[in-house]
């Protein structure tokens, strides 16, 4: 993908008519221009020059993104609202002149107020009146140079139609002095004075150069989000080489150099903390305003706060490799790219101009073959000019997109692309990896049952001493609930594994064993309630671990991969939504059940291999139901890849996965309906954007043209036109950016989508075609197994054999 900065654009006439040239370009297999952030991304197998040149023979100008500068000071000038300061001083200019234009034109010749004595002949004001409106056009030369080298080359602008309504006003004021000055009496000279549009030529200019300025300035609010999250990248870094401490600018880190953080300040690179400890506040990366513990070992972000400690630390990505960085180029590609629903826009902002050009020409022709003057059809055919604007059509799309992306990102919601914005909020249904999505992807230790004359500390405590010396997951869980009580294992002697059943060990000369049923059976008696109480364990899901010390039972720990806390409120929210939801695991079907009782899913396909999972997704496509899909971006990649909308759950540092289409940072479901809401509630901004761009100008132009004149006595002045064409483009960015004030956590509005009756049996009909594709299926009793790792290997084990299609193990 190749990134260019793109100049000389001035509406959406220009955006097409230069992603229509690259597009001829051989090689160019797609291109997407942004007049919003001035930019252009190319797929492309050709040179870059070739690109250039295409842009260049078009009539604007291209550079790389990045060359000759650094690639984020490149992106904060593609930003940088450079063109507001200018506008404002032409602006200035322009009103001056307009006004003393106005007072001679209007104040003086209707009015009768004072001026000169030189100005009270006829000829002197026509003089005067040519003077001011000439040095109007010249400060404002910037719409005639533009305009009409569009015309030129045959691809006009809205620049164009401010040109065109400009000059015909002013050549025809021309004409009329001339007919002044050679008529024969003063009187006659008098009544020419009526006939002059000099002060609408002006201030025609002059209000299309306020729409201008309004519009910079709310384009620039609009991609506050993005400059926001640049200036949080440090300019500097306290780098130590050889011995000595120095500070030097962000650009000249590199990978492996030792880096000092000091409270306060904001730490560089991403990397690891070598010396100190500390609390980071990282909550311009996940929200989170918890300051979190960091210790020698633990990673760290770029532009998180080091709040208390002094610590070294190693950098281990610099420049665009960081999670910051990586953040901001997902922002800054998805305003770049288009939505489809941009694609109406951009065609008829495509054709926009000539149409109405001959709009324009036609008028004029018709009101002079209807026997009215010829300065009456020219006002008539200058309206219609002035009054139309693509650029409403053209931003109606991309600022709705900026503004949402950037909202987005702000709450830790990473759109990669403008498709995924538009497309999320359109979901039927929800495809949910469970482990690591819904579940927190690691066991943990839920329920103690000590047997009689034995405590729960009593029973953790022997536990962990156990455990302490494993590094089977189920082990760590019992090690990490021993550190959150503050338990520390003792010394054991002839520490045995038993693959597939436990452990056993010497403490104090006593044998403990610890693991599945079938092996603490053979050391001591287990009671029936305890067997019981395992086998309701099971069925919910969860691994029971027995322990015994010598032939007394101490008791059971169960563990499980736990829901998170917040799984269930997200299920509910997306059902509230009117999306079908469905868990699809690679794990066992008792312990998917389990947790899908616990979260309230709609439906449960367990035993799914990744390839599984991108089969179901394919089927629901094919019955053109809208697909989402969030998982872990790792074992989940297929099918997020074959989603419509692709969704990784990822922390910090997992940014950057590449099959997914959005990203949430924050790590929780909570994000999904959040995401679904945002993206909604950004097209609906989009629609109303794009209903106002178009029924301005259904209006508007025949308004213009005088085809309300007769009917309802409705007539337009050309300079109420040009307000009006300057006000458009103002309020469809001013509806964008309401999108600011957007709650995207409250399901207050949440709606749900009329197709969910007529979509549910479709899903129903296409998970049982999932069920019912096993064509024999053989069942084997398999013993040692005790845990769903277990499990893991022996499916892992039998699926290589050939023949086997699927493989669904269970250790309970």
């Amino acid at each position: 993908m190749k990134h260019f900065l793109v100049s000389g654009m001035t509406c959406a006439a220009c955006s097409a008519r230069v992603e229509k040239a690259v597009k001829n370009v051989p090689g160019v297999e797609s291109c997407a221009v942004s007049l919003l952030t001035n930019s252009m991304t190319v797929s492309a197998s050709c040179a870059d020059t070739d690109i250039m040149d295409a842009v260049e023979k078009a009539g604007y100008s291209a550079r790389v993104k990045g060359e000759n500068t650094q690639p984020q000071s490149s992106q904060e000038d593609a930003l940088r609202d450079t063109e507001t300061p200018k506008l404002k001083k032409r602006l200035l200019l322009s009103l001056f002149f307009l006004i003393l234009l106005m007072y001679i034109s209007m104040g003086h010749v209707m009015w009768h107020f004072p001026v000169p004595a030189f100005l009270q002949n006829p000829v002197s004001l026509g003089l005067m009146q040519l003077l001011l409106a000439a040095i109007v056009m010249v400060i404002n030369q910037k719409f005639f140079i533009s305009g009409f080298k569009g015309l030129i080359r045959r691809a006009p602008n809205m620049d164009t139609l401010v040109a065109l309504g400009s000059m015909a006003s002013f050549v025809y004021s021309v004409w009329m002095l001339f007919e002044m000055i050679l008529a024969p009496d003063h009187s006659l000279q008098h009544m020419y004075l009526h006939e002059f549009y000099f002060e609408g030529a002006a201030m025609i200019l002059t209000l299309i150069t306020v729409g201008k300025m309004l519009e910079a300035r709310s384009k620039g609010k609009t991609t506050s989000a993005l400059k926001s999250l640049m200036k949080l990248s440090p300019k500097t870094a306290n780098v130590i080489r050889n011995g000595q401490e120095a500070t030097v600018p962000i650009e000249n880190v590199h990978i492996g150099d030792i880096i000092a953080v000091r409270p306060g300040e904001n730490i560089p690179v991403d990397g690891v903390i070598l010396e100190g400890t500390t609390a980071v506040n990282e909550s311009v990366l996940t929200g989170e305003s918890i300051p979190v513990d960091k210790t020698p070992g633990d990673p760290v972000s770029a532009a998180t706060i080091n709040q208390s400690g002094y610590i070294r630390m190693r950098a281990d990505r610099v420049g665009e490799d960081t999670t910051l960085s990586q953040i901001i180029r997902m922002v800054s590609d998805a305003a770049a790219t288009k939505a489809p629903i941009a694609k109406v826009a951009d065609k008829v902002s495509g054709v926009f101009v000539p149409v109405v050009i001959g709009i324009a020409a036609v008028t004029l022709i018709i009101w002079l073959l209807a026997g009215q003057a010829f300065g009456y059809a020219l006002s008539r055919a200058i309206s219609v000019l002035v009054i139309s604007c693509p650029c409403a059509l053209g931003l109606a799309t991309p600022v709705a997109i900026m503004v949402g992306s950037g909202m987005g990102a702000k709450h830790g919601i990473l759109f990669k692309t403008a498709t995924a914005l538009e497309q999320a909020g359109r979901t039927r249904v929800i495809a949910l990896d469970k482990t690591g999505t819904i579940t927190k992807g690691h066991p943990r230790v839920t329920d103690i049952l000590p047997a009689e004359n034995t405590s729960e500390q009593e029973l953790m405590q022997y536990a962990c001493t156990l455990e302490s010396g494993s590094e089977h997951p189920l082990a760590k869980a019992v090690m990490a609930w021993a550190e959150e009580n503050s338990l520390s294992p003792e010394a054991v002697k002839n520490l045995t594994a038993l693959p597939g059943s436990g452990l056993t060990a010497l403490y104090k000369g006593a044998l403990l064993t610890g693991g599945s049923l079938s092996m603490v059976k053979q050391h001591a008696p287990i009671p029936d309630s305890m067997q019981k109480a395992a086998e309701t364990l099971s069925a919910a899901g969860k691994t029971p671990l027995f322990f015994a010390k010598e032939n007394c039972l101490l008791g059971i720990v169960a563990v499980a991969d736990t829901l998170k806390e917040d799984s269930k409120k997200a299920i509910q929210e997306l059902k509230n939504m009117g999306v079908y939801t469905v868990m699809l695991t690679g794990d066992n079907a008792r312990t998917a059940r389990a947790i899908a009782d616990q979260c309230g899913v709609d439906e449960v396909i367990a035993d799914v291999k990744p390839d599984g999972k991108e089969q179901v997704i394919r089927r629901l496509q094919e019955e053109k139901g809208m697909c989402m899909m969030v998982g872990d971006g790792i074992n989940d990649a297929p099918a997020l890849t074959r989603a419509d909308v692709g969704v990784a759950i990822g922390a910090g540092t997992d940014v950057a996965i590449d099959a997914a289409d959005v990203v949430l940072m924050h790590s929780t479901l909570m994000d999904v309906p959040a995401l679904i809401r945002l993206s909604r509630r950004t097209l609906t901004a989009i629609h109303q954007n794009l209903f106002w761009a178009f029924i301005y100008n259904v209006i508007g132009i025949p308004l213009a043209a005088g085809a309300f004149i007769h009917l309802l006595g409705w007539e337009m002045n050309p300079m109420f036109g040009a307000a009006a064409m300057s006000l458009s483009s103002f309020c469809v960015v001013s509806n964008a950016l309401r999108l600011n004030l957007f709650n995207l956590r409250c399901p207050c509005h949440d709606r749900k989508l009329r197709e969910k009756k007529k979509l549910l049996p479709m899903i129903q009909h296409i998970l049982n075609i999932h069920k019912e594709a096993k064509p024999m299926t053989k069942e084997l009793k398999i013993e040692g197994m005790m845990c769903m790792h277990c499990e893991a290997r022996v499916k892992k084990t039998l699926e290589k054999i050939d023949g086997i299609l699927e493989a669904a193990v269970s250790h309970e």
